[in-house]
């Protein structure tokens, strides 16, 4: 029974899995139990990122020209490359070998997504869709690059910035060196080291879970074991009546075009033929899947549709082409052919009308305005504007200027009579009694209305003023108003002061009277506001606080801001000019307070106080100053408050 379990065991140790057992321990990417190393930036098992180095950018050039514009150079040697429009745009990524090879979109021709072949990698093209996502284009690489790789853009609108990353390795790198129990040629955990390419599988640029494939990955082994290692358990011995036998192939990776699959392998009896797990066989004696040739003749020829330029106009009918390219596949290359080999396909048209929006129209949106002048020649206006297809008001430049509805004309009333034109006579006389006058306006009107020279209407101008008289002055009463003062500060708001008295007029002149006089008259004032210049920040405090002690020396506190002239805290005053915060205050010594009914009755009351009796009433009262005084003493605040 104990060998059973034991063989068990055995077996799923070589299948991948750990039986499960309580405080089981998690497996390092050193395959070692119990370890916590992880892979670094780099891939380096336990690796402190040193190995490898980062280079990041964004392309944000504006440009102009359309075309192919450089954005960067992929050096030889480059891994995990990613190349990503930040914002979704109508221009497109390319990329080619310094050789001049064009990889990806070249030749103005604009390949679908997939996956192409290049400087020694495969680069997967992704285009995300256009109506759902607002990502852009991306170039994806899990790398090494074995040359020079160029990075352009094909400029059609304003760029919108490129993100490009990718890892090298350090200069100062050292390879990892492998433990001293393995050799590259010697099976691990009983299992053969793989070495192939991830890339060669299928897979580009994919994410790896190295925590579920321990023992895969080259030069990431321990340099070191550590404390609590637990030593693999001895496989059990294999049976010659087990082999590996190949069972079929993997399904073709195309289906046309030179695709590539791989034998399975099957750990079988020999004997019965049949099938059982793996750990049956010798792993190092398992056959390598070497990648098969399938599928070999080429794929149809077919019609490469590009995308539609944008419309020649903004509104109203206008044009799109897109360019129309025979392609076809063979080795995870797409290449452009004879149109001739797609002539049994129907052709998708190359252009096509488009409207972008229905385009704004002018529209008269009033009448026109009589005339601006009664005689002669003026003019008219009305209002025309620029109206959208949903009736909004528009600007003018989305219309066509030439189609403009004209807005203003001229316009002749004929000709002016030359006579002199008067107003109404003014409704106030200039003096509020006494003698004064009125007035009015005259003026010649002829061709337009203007002040002409007086021989256009004749040399008998009509008067513009007339005399007016409400009345004797004498008796009547008024507020007298003196000037203003000047301003009571010199920065920020103060106030100025005028004398405001009431007098009386008499034929001599004028007297001064009771203010009584002139109550039923509206007094002015005799006060207002000022403001010569802003004064900037200032330092401004509040009163004092009462002082935290009567006598033996207290402080007292006050808040001080700087304020500027809207009174919001400013950090622009002197710092210097600041006034204190804080000051002593009765600074003078605790005196007892005097009670003049507190006095001693008998001569010898310190005999009481030595004998501690003015704790008794009778004594506390007969000697009650000495008595106080001892209790002040003892209390060490006599008088405090």
């Amino acid at each position: 029974m104990m060998f059973v379990s034991s063989l068990i065991v055995t077996f799923l140790y070589f299948q991948g899995a750990t039986p499960a057992r309580p405080g089981a321990e998690n497996i390092g990417c050193d395959d070692y139990l119990g370890s916590d190393k992880v892979l670094d930036k780099c891939g380096v098992c336990g690796g402190d990122n040193t190995a490898c180095k980062v280079v990041s950018g964004v392309f944000k050039h504006v440009l102009i020209k359309v075309g192919y514009h450089k954005v960067v150079e992929i050096p030889e040697g480059a891994t995990k490359i990613n190349v990503t429009e930040m914002t979704k745009s109508n221009n497109y990524l390319a990329l080619r070998s310094r050789s001049g090879r064009s990889i990806i979109n070249g030749n103005w021709a604009i390949d679908r997504p997939g996956r192409y072949e290049g400087g020694g990698t495969m680069f997967t093209y992704k285009r995300p869709n256009e109506i759902s996502s607002t990502a852009g284009e991306s170039f994806l690489a899990e790398g090494p690059t074995n040359e020079v790789l160029d990075v352009y853009m094909i400029h059609q609108q304003p760029n919108p910035g490129i993100h490009y990353e990718y890892v090298i390795p350090a200069e100062n790198a050292i390879s990892p060196q492998l433990p001293p129990h393995r050799r590259p040629v010697e099976p691990f955990n009983g299992q053969l080291e793989e070495t192939s390419d991830p890339t060669e599988n299928g897979d580009s640029f994919s994410e790896i879970d190295t925590e579920s494939f321990p023992g895969r990955h080259p030069g990431r082994y321990p340099s070191h074991q550590p404390d609590n290692q637990v030593l693999p358990l001895q496989p059990p011995r294999r049976s010659r009546d087990f082999n590996w036998k190949q069972v079929g192939s993997t399904e073709c990776s195309t289906t046309c075009g030179k695709g590539s699959r791989y034998p399975v392998f099957r750990c079988v009896n020999r004997n019965t033929h049949e099938e059982t797990a793996d750990g049956f066989c010798d792993a190092s004696a398992k056959p390598s899947a070497e990648e098969e040739p399938c599928n070999l003749f080429p794929c149809p020829a077919f019609w490469d549709i590009g995308e539609w330029s944008e419309c020649s106009k903004t509104c109203g009918l206008g044009m799109q082409h897109r360019q129309i390219l025979c392609r076809h596949s063979y080795a995870n290359r797409t290449l452009t052919v004879q149109p001739h080999r797609c002539q049994s396909l129907e052709k998708p048209e190359t252009t096509s009308t488009c409207q972008l929006k229905i385009c704004s129209e002018w529209q008269i949106r009033t009448d026109w305005t009589p005339c601006s002048v009664p005689c002669g020649v003026g003019q008219k206006t009305r209002d025309v504007k620029c109206i959208s297809n949903i009736g909004d008001i528009v600007d003018d430049e989305e219309c066509n200027m030439k189609l403009r509805p004209d807005d203003i004309e001229n316009c002749d009333m004929g000709p002016c009579a030359k006579s002199w034109f008067l107003t109404e006579w003014s409704d106030r006389c200039s003096a509020e009694c006494g003698e004064g006058v009125r007035t009015r306006s005259v003026v010649c009107m002829s061709n337009h209305i203007s002040s002409l020279p007086l021989e256009g209407c004749g040399n008998h101008r009509p008067p513009e003023t007339t005399t007016c008289n409400n009345g004797p002055c004498e008796g009547k009463v008024e507020w007298f108003m003196g000037s203003w003062s000047q301003c009571s500060v010199e920065c920020g708001t103060g106030t100025q002061q005028r004398d405001v008295i009431c007098i009386k007029k008499t034929a001599e002149g004028f007297n001064v009277v009771n203010p009584n006089e002139c109550s039923y008259l509206e007094r002015p004032p005799n006060q207002q506001s000022c403001h010569l210049k802003s004064c900037g920040a200032k330092w401004f405090y509040t009163d004092w606080s009462t002082c935290s002690k009567s006598c033996e020396g207290g402080f007292r506190i006050r808040e001080v801001r700087c304020l500027a002239d809207d009174m919001s805290h400013s950090d622009k005053c002197d710092q210097e000019l600041k006034p204190e915060d804080t000051e002593s205050c009765n600074t003078q010594d605790c005196m007892p307070e005097i009670d003049e009914n507190c006095k001693d009755k008998y001569y010898n009351c310190n005999v009481v106080v030595q004998a501690r009796l003015c704790v008794y009433a009778y004594y506390k009262t007969a000697c009650c100053a000495s008595c106080l005084r001892a209790a002040s003493r003892q209390s060490g605040f006599l008088g405090r408050r």
